[in-house]
């Protein structure tokens, strides 16, 4: 199976947001080589936006959502960003991680007047798939990830 680029990324300068707006970043600790990869990416982006930032890590992919839920709950956040890293295997276990885990953050995300959670779960076949997508060959999607929490937040902003 042939790897493509994505294409499809937003490309040129990044809005400002007001001062003193912070973002969380969830990790699951699962797959960490993949999902501390991510977080690496949007914590120099973050950090070279000056955006504050607090990254806080739980077990796994499904504790995602429930943290996510948490952190919106305090109000203190104007974008939450998880990260996860889901492989595919042998059995059903992949398509119901996944399933509830999008089920979830889309659930926050239906919810009125909050921050928006920015779903940085790689959903892949294969470790290197994860990888390539984790600051190698086709970038790293933790840093698209804290690009859109600066444009959601810029976006949550302007309504």
């Amino acid at each position: 199976m042939a790897t493509s680029l994505s294409t499809g990324a937003p490309k040129g300068a990044l809005p400002e947001i007001p001062a003193g707006t912070k973002v969380a970043i969830v990790t699951a600790e699962w797959n960490s080589n993949i999902t501390e990869a991510l977080t690496k990416g949007a914590v120099e982006l973050l950090e070279q936006e000056k955006v504050e930032y607090e990254v806080f890590h739980v077990p796994g992919a499904i504790e995602l959502t429930y943290a996510a839920s948490a952190l919106w709950n305090t109000a203190r956040y104007g974008a939450i960003i998880v990260f996860g890293c889901v492989i595919r295997g042998g059995t059903p276990h992949f398509d119901y991680v996944c399933d509830s885990v999008t089920r979830g953050v889309t659930e926050i995300n239906l919810r009125k007047n909050g921050a928006p959670v920015i779903f940085g779960v790689l959903t892949v076949d294969c470790e290197q798939d994860a990888i390539d997508r984790a600051g190698g060959k086709l970038g790293n999607k933790g840093t698209e990830a804290a690009e859109a929490a600066i444009k959601m937040i810029h976006f949550m902003g302007n309504i």
